[in-house]
């Protein structure tokens, strides 16, 4: 927790980012008062980026992926698919509610052009190249 607001910044300040989901805004709470369904334990993170590239080397190319290498430290595995991405119009801010429903798209339906993860996409080269190990 100590380290979102700093990770959250450096993804703002990454050439091709859009726009953040915000909580309170309060210093370390990044996007974790955004809970789904109310449960305090499953919190979302919902961003806009230009292209995938511009993802990419955010996810996998700086401190975040030292963190998100430490998942299991911190969150519980879960059971189901709970990752999505689509592409947004531009312009558009996606809401929590639009997420949960395009993820409910892809775990109902596996990866489609409405709701897919990063093997779907044939421009991520990184993902390929650099992912962690799931869980």
């Amino acid at each position: 927790m100590d380290a979102l607001d700093m990770v959250n910044g450096l993804g703002k300040q990454m050439p091709g980012f859009v726009w953040m989901m915000e909580g309170s805004g309060e210093p370390g709470t990044g996007n974790t008062e955004n809970k789904i369904g109310g449960d305090p334990c499953a919190i979302s993170n919902l961003t806009v980026w230009e292209d995938v590239e511009s993802l990419e080397r955010f996810v996998w190319g700086t401190v975040h992926r030292k963190f998100y290498e430490r998942r299991r430290e911190w969150f519980e595995l879960l059971g189901e698919m709970h990752f999505v991405m689509w592409f947004v119009p531009l312009g558009d801010r996606p809401s929590l509610d639009e997420a949960l429903a395009r993820l409910a798209l892809r775990q109902a339906k596996g990866d489609t052009d409405q709701a897919f993860g990063w093997e779907y996409l044939r421009a991520a080269k990184m993902y390929k190249t650099h992912r962690c190990a799931a869980g």
